[in-house]
């Protein structure tokens, strides 16, 4: 839908988790999962950014999950230190990032970001 692109997607349920997980999967994008924890200095840090890269990449599917919320799926990721990017093609992990690097994570979208199309 036009109106979702450019956006996060925060991730408050295990049934909202699931429904964009498995958008992302049907709609074949690269989804970025920001695992992400409210006390946390550099998530706050990295947030805006996080979001600016959502408006400029239209084509994939930004998340945002808290691993306090939603601890079940932070335990699903191995994910141990926030914040943790995790990129995700066909419902597979192909990439993460861990911690506020912004010029890593532009650099993977951009990598990993492209769908190719037969």
């Amino acid at each position: 839908m036009a109106a979702e692109e450019g956006q996060v997607f925060g991730c408050h349920t295990v049934d909202e988790w699931k429904g964009h997980f498995q958008k992302g999967v049907e709609s074949k994008k690269l989804v970025v999962i920001d695992f992400t924890a409210a006390w946390c200095g550099p998530c706050r840090f990295i947030s805006p950014i996080f979001a600016e890269l959502a408006k400029k990449n239209t084509d994939v599917i930004f998340l945002k999950v808290d691993v306090d919320e939603l601890e079940a799926v932070s335990k699903e990721f191995n994910v141990e230190a926030m914040p943790t990017f995790v990129f995700l093609k066909d419902g597979q992990e192909v990439d993460r990032v861990v911690g506020a690097h912004k010029d890593d994570l532009a650099l993977k979208i951009s990598i990993h970001g492209t769908v190719v199309t037969a």
